[in-house]
C-alpha cells in the first residue's frame, strides 16, 4: 500500500562564514516549514558555513558521530518532528589535509539513518566570470552510492556537482529510489545555464521526484550562488521554486502519482543498455 501524500520542503539559504548565525537561520526556516505541516525537509550544501574557499571547511570539520553540527541536525529533527536531510557538513577524512562533504539524514526522533559523501568534485574553470574551483584540494571524494528507506518512499542522495552525472541517478533508481534529495550551491553562472535543465532531466528520465535545496544569493565572503531551490515531479513539472534569498518551498509528494506515471509510461522497463562503473 502506498503511503498518502506528504509535504516536503527545500530550504534555501545564503550562508555566511558565521556558523552560529547560519544555524539560527536554519532553525528559523525549519521551524516555519514544520509549522506548515512539512514532514521531510532538505537543507542546502554548506548550510552551516560558506567561506571564500572550501579550504576553510577544515576549521569546522567533525569526527563522524560527534560534534555540534551533527548534534544540531539531530536536535532539529527531533524538536520539530521531521525527517531531515542535513545539507552537507564537513567530516574528518582519511586524508588529514582534506574533509568529506557529508550529507546526513535523521529521522523524526533525531536518529541518524544515512550518510552520503559527495562523490563528484567541482574542479572547473569558468573563463566567462574568471572563477576557478578545485574542490579536490580540500575535499576527499566519497565512493558509496547511498539510498535509504523512509516512511515516504525510498530516498536517494546526491550533492551539487553530482547532478551532472546521470549514471549516479540511474544507479540510485535501480536501488528503488523514488525521491532524489540534492543539496547544492551552484554558482550564479552555471546555475543560470544548467540548473533547472539538469534537475528536470533527472526527474524525467528516472520518473522520480527531485527535491533540490540550494544556496541562493550574495554571500558575505563575496561568492554568488544561483538559488532557485525547487521540487519537481516525475513528469518534470516544477511544483515549487524559490528564486533567491533565504526561505523555503513546499510541495506534496504523491506516491500514487509516481506509481501511475511509472506504470503507464514505463521507460525504466524499456532500457536496453546498462551503465557501467563511473570510474
Amino acid at each position: 500500500m502506498n503511503p498518502s501524500k506528504i509535504k516536503i520542503a527545500a530550504i534555501q539559504m545564503a550562508s555566511s562564514p558565521n556558523v552560529n548565525a547560519n544555524l539560527l537561520e536554519a532553525e528559523k526556516l525549519l521551524a516555519e516549514a514544520a509549522g506548515k505541516g512539512v514532514r521531510l525537509a532538505l537543507l542546502p550544501e554548506n548550510f552551516a558555513f560558506m567561506g571564500k574557499s572550501d579550504n576553510e571547511l577544515g576549521g569546522i570539520a567533525e569526527a563522524d558521530g560527534e560534534g555540534p553540527l551533527q548534534h544540531f541536525l539531530s536536535q532539529m529533527a527531533r524538536r520539530y518532528g521531521i525527517w531531515l536531510v542535513g545539507g552537507t557538513i564537513p567530516l574528518l577524512a582519511d586524508d588529514a589535509k582534506r574533509v568529506r562533504s557529508a550529507c546526513l539524514v535523521f529521522d523524526d526522533q533525531g536518529r541518524r539513518t544515512g550518510r552520503y559523501d559527495k562523490i563528484h568534485l567541482f574542479d572547473v574553470s569558468l573563463p566567462e566570470s574568471g572563477e576557478k574551483y578545485e574542490e579536490s584540494s580540500a575535499i576527499e571524494p566519497g565512493n558509496q552510492v547511498v539510498s535509504l528507506n523512509t516512511p515516504f518512499g525510498r530516498l536517494g542522495l546526491a550533492i551539487c556537482y553530482d547532478l551532472r552525472f546521470p549514471e549516479l541517478f540511474r544507479n540510485l533508481v535501480d536501488q528503488g529510489v523514488e525521491i532524489f534529495c540534492l543539496p547544492a550551491a551552484f554558482t550564479a553562472l552555471t546555475g543560470k545555464a544548467h540548473w533547472e535543465i539538469l534537475l528536470r532531466a533527472r526527474a524525467i528520465e528516472n520518473l522520480s521526484y527531485v527535491v533540490a535545496a540550494a544556496q541562493g544569493g550574495f554571500h558575505i565572503s563575496g561568492r554568488e550562488t544561483y538559488g532557485n531551490s525547487m521540487i519537481i515531479d516525475p513528469w518534470g513539472a516544477v511544483l515549487a521554486r524559490a528564486p533567491t534569498g533565504a526561505g523555503f518551498v513546499i510541495a506534496e509528494i504523491d506516491p500514487d502519482f509516481l506509481a501511475t506515471t511509472r506504470r503507464t509510461f514505463p521507460t525504466l522497463d524499456h532500457r536496453y543498455l546498462e551503465c557501467g562503473a563511473s570510474h
